[in-house]
């Protein structure tokens, strides 16, 4: 039951008193300060777990990698594109032969 709790807070945008009211419509009648106690001393735990989950998921895979996705992030109030700001720092360290990079926009 805790961990109906504790998902119910942290997967769906509810309020503490939201999942008081759900589970009280239910028939389980607990305050939201337990909620929130629940989630400050459970979450951490649950989280852990399902970040290991997910990783021996991924490392079952024969070729494992972590892909970023190309994106435009604000930096200092002026608009940067990540990957060629991640692109310009490798190539600062040490360039790799044959390997293929982006065209700049």
């Amino acid at each position: 039951m805790i961990r109906l709790v504790v998902m119910l807070y942290v997967r769906f945008p509810l309020s503490l008193r939201n999942v008081e009211d759900l589970l009280f419509e239910c028939g389980i009648d607990i305050c939201n300060e337990i909620v929130r106690h629940w989630w400050g001393r459970f979450g951490p735990i649950f989280a852990g777990g399902i970040g290991r989950q997910r990783a021996n998921r991924m490392r079952a895979f024969r070729h494992w990698r972590w892909h970023l996705d190309e994106m435009y992030v604000r930096l200092n109030g002026k608009m940067v594109y990540l990957w060629r700001s991640i692109t310009k720092a490798r190539s600062s360290k040490a360039s790799l032969p044959g390997r293929a990079t982006k065209p700049q926009r």
